[in-house]
Order: C-alpha cells, then sequence, then structure tokens
C-alpha cells in the first residue's frame, strides 16, 4: 500500500470540506456589502446605507461567535465593515465603501504570479495549511506544477472580478459595483474548488516517496521507509 495514499486522502477531505464550509460561509459574509448595495439603491442615502451595513456586520459577528468560530474570524469581518464604512463617510462617496475588496483583489493580482514564478504557488500554501503539511509538498516537483496550474485558476477568476470592478469604481457606479462584489466571496471559492480540481488532474496517479526520518543513515535508500531498510 502506497504510504502517500492516506494523506492524500485526508488532505482532499480537508479541502473539500473547507470549500463547503466557504461556501456556506459565503452567504453570511456577503449580508453587509448586499445591504448596503440594496439600501442605497432604494434611497441613495449614504448614511442610511452606512447604518445598515454596521448593523449586518454586528449581526454576522454575532453569529459567528454563537456559531463557536473564533472570536478573531467574528471580529476580522465586522473590522473589515468598520474600514469600509469609514472611507466611504471620510470621502462621501458610496463606491468608496466597495474600495478595501478592490485593493484586495489588487494585491492578488500583483502577488499570485510572483509567487508562482517564484515556486510558492497560493494554492498549494492554501492546501498546505489546510492539511498541516505546510510547505513540505514543495520538494515534490510533480505536485508543485500541478499547484501552480491550480493557482491560476485563481488567478483568473481574481483578475475576471478586478476587470468589471476597476470601470464600475471609476465610473462611480455604486449600485452596480455592489451587485458584482456580492459574488466575490462564492468566486473565490469556486476558483479554489475547479483550481484544487485541476491539482488532482494534473497529479494523477503519482504518489510521492515517503519522507525519510531525520535518524535515517545517510546512504539510506530514500525510496524505501527507515522500518525496511533496517532488518
Amino acid at each position: 500500500m502506497d504510504p502517500a495514499a492516506p494523506h492524500e486522502a485526508g488532505g482532499a477531505d480537508a479541502v473539500r470540506t473547507a470549500v463547503q464550509n466557504r461556501l456556506r460561509g459565503a452567504v453570511v459574509d456577503i449580508a453587509p456589502v448586499f445591504g448596503f448595495t440594496v439600501t442605497f439603491a432604494l434611497t441613495h442615502r449614504l448614511g442610511v446605507a452606512l447604518t445598515l451595513a454596521f448593523a449586518a456586520g454586528a449581526g454576522v459577528f454575532v453569529f459567528r461567535l454563537i456559531r463557536g468560530e473564533p472570536v478573531w474570524r467574528a471580529l476580522g469581518v465586522l473590522g473589515f465593515v468598520c474600514v469600509q464604512g469609514a472611507l466611504a463617510a471620510r470621502t462621501g462617496q458610496a463606491t468608496s465603501f466597495f474600495l478595501p475588496h478592490l485593493l484586495l483583489h489588487c494585491g492578488m493580482a500583483v502577488v499570485a504570479p510572483v509567487l508562482i514564478l517564484l515556486g510558492w504557488p497560493p494554492l498549494g500554501l492554501m492546501v498546505g495549511l489546510l492539511t498541516g503539511e505546510r510547505t513540505r509538498w514543495r520538494h515534490c516537483a510533480v505536485r508543485r506544477r500541478a499547484f501552480a496550474k491550480g493557482s491560476l485558476v485563481l488567478f483568473a477568476g481574481n483578475v475576471l472580478m478586478l476587470a468589471v470592478q476597476l470601470p464600475l469604481f471609476l465610473s462611480g457606479q455604486a449600485v452596480a459595483l455592489g451587485s458584482v462584489d456580492v459574488f466575490g466571496p462564492l468566486v473565490f471559492a469556486l476558483g479554489a474548488l475547479l483550481g484544487w480540481r485541476v491539482y488532482r488532474r494534473s497529479v494523477g496517479a503519482h504518489r510521492c516517496d515517503p519522507p525519510l526520518p531525520e535518524s535515517a543513515p545517510t546512504g539510506a535508500d530514500p525510496a524505501h521507509p527507515l522500518e525496511r531498510t533496517v532488518r
């Protein structure tokens, strides 16, 4: 039996579970943006829209705490909404509410290709954190190339969002921008799922050799586990 098979199976389960949770959580995460967009579209009053966005952000915060999620994650959502609201209130422009998301997509569009070229594809880093493997996948050239291909799917989704959002932001179309921004978490989750499938297809039946223990003799054959070489 391939020693890497159980780890691969567990990793696949962890990634699928994380993506499913992200898709479910996206419905909650978009509540402040959705509330702001709908309210501004109906009233065209920035103060009213910001009030509802803050209320929705507080609701998401309480909901995550009730579900037993980490406090830092719940605070992160509320803090992000506060930053969005502060920018919109300071500039007096509804489009400024979506500026943090736009900057985030710009940053990802710049950083992702650099990480891929340097051999640190973002999808691999994400999967390493989810499975507990960290960065050990980088020792396998086949998996490193497969993660790079999967990361290109994530990159394409991010560029697509940016290509739609940037003209809307520059033209001051707040309602249209908010309507597109609502789909941001869904696009990211679907991109991660498609990227993971591209990775799995690229890896195919390949299985990495089991890592050699630190106490293994220098001349030991790395293709066999230590317990098979010492008899």
